[in-house]
């Protein structure tokens, strides 16, 4: 039996150096690891897209745990308790206290806190996001079917942000894991209703960033394709508007140089200038209409 002396000096003895190797080996490689994994997320690909005045849209690969927004997206079931995929990996990091507030949210019907295409929010707890967002996506039957219901789950997701008052919003692609929704189409689907969402509210107001935080270069790659296609579709039509507007300036200099030919001109010839204003000025009229009808 050792004395206390003895056990005192084994205590203060350094690690034997193949301990101290060990341990020097271990550090290292974990030091290794932490700069690899911050050198992937710097690498990871983004691109920003200008998607509406005062907002812009970001496609980008990551961890949807680790963004630092307003709010996450959580791709949630009607249940609310957690599952699989990025809804399990979102309640995973945010903690405990994540699915004791599902649990608080009341039930529409029995087992369903959240239908499908509808919204919930919750605190976001143990994650950097602020809040989640909670909706629930379809399982994919048809486009038909289906697209309906993937687009108001954006749409809920959007409209609970714009009422809380959010300024930054992270989505993952909803319905593209196990649920089984074409990557092609749940990608047209979720721009286009974001977009939709937020031309509703107006220039100016709501949210200021949308982002998709996208698992895997192929999704990502799909989700640039159709933001490309959406903000060229945009230009698109601001060159059309831009060049009605040049035409109508157009003709206005027109009308403008012929009102302001000589008195000399003949009261005949004033007579036969008048109809012809009047078709002008109801063609400006019908077009004014009918823009308004579109709008």
């Amino acid at each position: 039996m050792l004395s206390l002396a003895a056990k005192a000096s084994a205590a203060c003895r350094w690690p034997s150096r193949p301990s101290l190797l060990k341990r020097q080996a271990l550090l290292v490689r974990r030091l290794a690891y932490v700069a690899g994994t911050a050198a992937s997320h710097s690498m990871a690909p983004e691109r920003v897209f200008p998607i509406r005045r005062g907002t812009k849209l970001v496609i980008k690969q990551g961890d949807i745990t680790n963004e630092d927004v307003d709010a996450i997206v959580n791709a949630a079931n009607e249940r609310m308790l957690g599952g699989g995929g990025v809804d399990g990996a979102i309640h995973r990091a945010a903690g405990p206290q994540l699915v004791r507030a599902c649990a608080q949210v009341p039930e529409v019907e029995p087992n369903v806190r959240c239908p499908t295409g509808e919204a919930r929010i919750t605190p976001g707890f143990n994650l950097r996001a602020r809040h989640v967002i909670h909706t629930v996506g379809p399982i994919y039957e048809s486009a038909e079917e289906s697209a309906p219901l993937l687009a108001s789950a954006y749409r809920s997701s959007m409209q609970l942000a714009l009422q809380q008052g959010l300024a930054s919003v992270s989505f993952p692609a909803i319905s593209t894991g196990v649920y089984g929704y074409p990557f092609e189409e749940a990608a047209q689907v979720a721009l286009a209703a974001v977009d939709g969402a937020l031309g509703a509210t107006g220039e100016g107001a709501g949210v200021r960033e949308v982002r998709f935080v996208l698992f895997g270069q192929r999704l990502y790659d799909v989700f640039v394709r159709a933001a490309e296609e959406l903000c060229r579709d945009r230009g698109t039509e601001g060159a059309e508007e831009g060049k009605a507007g040049e035409e109508e300036g157009k003709g206005g200099e027109e009308g403008k140089a012929g009102e302001e030919g000589t008195g000399a001109k003949a009261e005949g010839a004033d007579e036969g200038k008048e109809p012809a204003r009047e078709k002008a000025t109801d063609g400006g009229d019908e077009a004014a209409q009918q823009k308004a009808s579109e709008l």
